[in-house]
């Protein structure tokens, strides 16, 4: 049976352990307390908390912490856009220079029924295990369609219809992750000054006969478009790029777009734009660096 005063004693007790704890916590809070800027939390709250890595980090907080305490430029956000950047501008006291959003554009024309040369595949249905089986399909420049890039995509802006990768502008925040996500790098981000923009939807740098070989709608290089357009588009390496540096409200593509034997030249961007509408002004060098361009040759 307990006494009083082993009960008064157990109190006491506990009563200095108590004390004496609250005083070396105390104490360990003084010690090691860690001084946080404030406006890292600012910056973090200003952010839309996406977490989609389109700013090149990890995630919101950790972006928020770069911009703050390693001087990250504050207009990487995507999702966030111009508003977004002014606010970070506004918290750390910087000017805030415009920027062109960038959109993703699929370097690729040809759906199941285009593509010359395609095999059964049995494998796991993803792109980036396809890509390391040879000769899946003739193109090896096109794209796959197992839809990497639409699991990648957190906000539904992307599709795949008939084997071939489609963006809805509508829904597109310009986050990267599709690109990041492409095996082959046929999927590249290009500034959209405008509502809409001018592409060759291709990347196979193969010669015309070649490409004819493996894909009814590719890119041949026959220059049609450089000869209606020199000042537009230009053909290297076999394939036809375009120079939206020079683009002028008063272009009428329409000759172009009619001589194009394979129809690759198209219009992207969002639906009911005015087809002349413009494209960046700044040369836009989009890089077609695809597998193919990054194999080691042996034999």
């Amino acid at each position: 049976m307990l006494t009083p005063v082993t009960i008064l004693t157990a109190a006491g007790t506990m009563l200095v352990l108590a004390v004496a704890m609250a005083l070396v916590l105390g104490w360990a809070n003084r010690a090691f307390h860690v001084e946080t800027d404030p406006r890292v939390e600012a910056a973090e709250g200003a952010l839309p908390g996406a977490n989609c890595g389109g700013c090149g980090y990890v995630g919101c907080s950790e972006y928020a912490e770069a911009v703050v305490l390693g001087g990250a430029a504050v207009d990487l956000c995507p999702v966030g856009g111009p508003s977004t950047a002014g606010k970070l501008a506004e918290i750390m006291g910087v000017g805030l220079e415009e920027k062109v959003p960038e959109r993703p554009v699929v370097h690729c024309n040809a759906r199941l029924e285009d593509r010359l040369g395609r095999r059964p595949y049995e494998g796991e249905e993803s792109c980036a295990a396809a890509n390391m089986v040879a000769g899946v399909q003739g193109c090896a420049y096109g794209c796959l369609g197992f839809g990497d890039c639409v699991a990648a995509c957190s906000f539904e802006a992307v599709r795949v219809a008939e084997g071939l990768a489609e963006i809805d502008y509508e829904k597109c925040v310009g986050c990267g992750a599709c690109a990041r996500a492409c095996p082959r790098n046929v999927i590249s981000m290009v500034p959209f000054r405008h509502s809409r923009v001018v592409v060759v939807k291709c990347s196979n740098k193969d010669f015309g006969p070649e490409v004819k070989k493996v894909c009814k709608v590719g890119c041949i290089g026959c220059k049609a478009c450089e000869r209606a357009m020199g000042d537009y588009f230009r053909v290297e390496e076999n394939l036809a790029r375009t120079a939206p540096e020079k683009f002028e409200p008063s272009l009428d593509f329409g000759p172009v777009l009619e001589k194009c034997p394979q129809e690759g030249i198209v219009f992207l961007g969002l639906p009911g734009a005015e087809g002349r509408d413009g494209v960046a002004p700044g040369r836009v060098e989009v890089e077609f660096r695809t597998t193919v361009d990054q194999a080691e040759w042996r034999g």
